[in-house]
C-alpha cells in the first residue's frame, strides 16, 4: 500500500493541482494507456528508475543485477526504452518477479508483451504500445535509479521522473508527482475537489456549467 496521501486523489485532480505550481504538463506522462489488468486499477508509490539503450551500445553502463531483483517492495518502477524501438521491454517473467517482489506496478515508456500473462497476474502495467518481441537481441538495461525524461516522441509533452517522486496511474493515464510538492499537491487537490463538488451540485440542480464555474471556479 502506498504510504502517500496523493493515492486518494485521480490523476486528473493531481494534474490539476501540479498545473497551478506550473509543473510541466502537469505531470502528466503522455501517451501510456494502462494495458493490465483490464478492470480499473490506480496505483501510486516511488519511482524505481530504469534507463534502457540499444544492445549494442557498448559505452552505456550496464547494471550488475536484474533491475527486476533489485525492485524495492511498493516502488513503481518506471521504464524508458529508446523510442524508436519496436520490441517489448516488459513480459511476463518480468511481472511475476516484480510481484515477488512486492512491487505495485510498472510503467513502460515503451513496449511489453505477454499481456494474457500480465492479465492473468492482475498485475498493474501501462505502457505506449505492445509487440510479439522480446527485449533481446535488440535492447538492454543500462542505468538504475536516475532520473528520466520521458517523451511520447514530441519533447513539448515530455516529463522529468527522478528517482522517489510519487507516481501515480489509473484509467485516465500517469502522472508524475515530484517528491517535494507533494503536501502542496495534496493541499490544492483537496480545494479542487471542494470546489468541483459545489460546482457539481450546482449543475444539478439545473443552474449552468457557466455560472457555476463563475461562481465557484473564479474565486
Amino acid at each position: 500500500m502506498s504510504s502517500s496521501p496523493l493515492a486518494a486523489f485521480s490523476t486528473c485532480e493531481l494534474s490539476d493541482a501540479l498545473v497551478k505550481l506550473n509543473v510541466p504538463n502537469g505531470g502528466h506522462l503522455s501517451g501510456l494507456e494502462s494495458i493490465s489488468p483490464t478492470s480499473p486499477v490506480r496505483i501510486c508509490g516511488p519511482a524505481y528508475t530504469v534507463k534502457m539503450v540499444w544492445a549494442h551500445d557498448d559505452d552505456a553502463p550496464r547494471p550488475q543485477n536484474h533491475f527486476v531483483d533489485t525492485a524495492p517492495r511498493g516502488s513503481i518502477i518506471i521504464i524508458d526504452a529508446p523510442i524508436s524501438a519496436r520490441n517489448a521491454v516488459w513480459g511476463g517473467l518480468m511481472t511475476a518477479g516484480a510481484q515477488a517482489r512486492g512491487a505495485a506496478g510498472v510503467i513502460v515508456s515503451g513496449r511489453c508483451r505477454d499481456l494474457a500473462e500480465q492479465r492473468s497476474a492482475n498485475f498493474a502495467v501501462f505502457a505506449r504500445g505492445h509487440s510479439t518481441l522480446g527485449q533481446s537481441p535488440f535492447t538492454r538495461p543500462s542505468e538504475i535509479n536516475i532520473p528520466l525524461r520521458l517523451s511520447p516522441g514530441d519533447d513539448t509533452f515530455s516529463v522529468s521522473v527522478s528517482p522517489q517522486d510519487w507516481i501515480v496511474a489509473d484509467e485516465d493515464g500517469v502522472v508524475c508527482v515530484p517528491r517535494e510538492l507533494e503536501s502542496q499537491v495534496v493541499d490544492l487537490a483537496n480545494k479542487g475537489r471542494h470546489i468541483d463538488a459545489l460546482c457539481l451540485a450546482d449543475i444539478q440542480q439545473g443552474v449552468s456549467v457557466e455560472v457555476a464555474f463563475k461562481t465557484h471556479r473564479s474565486t
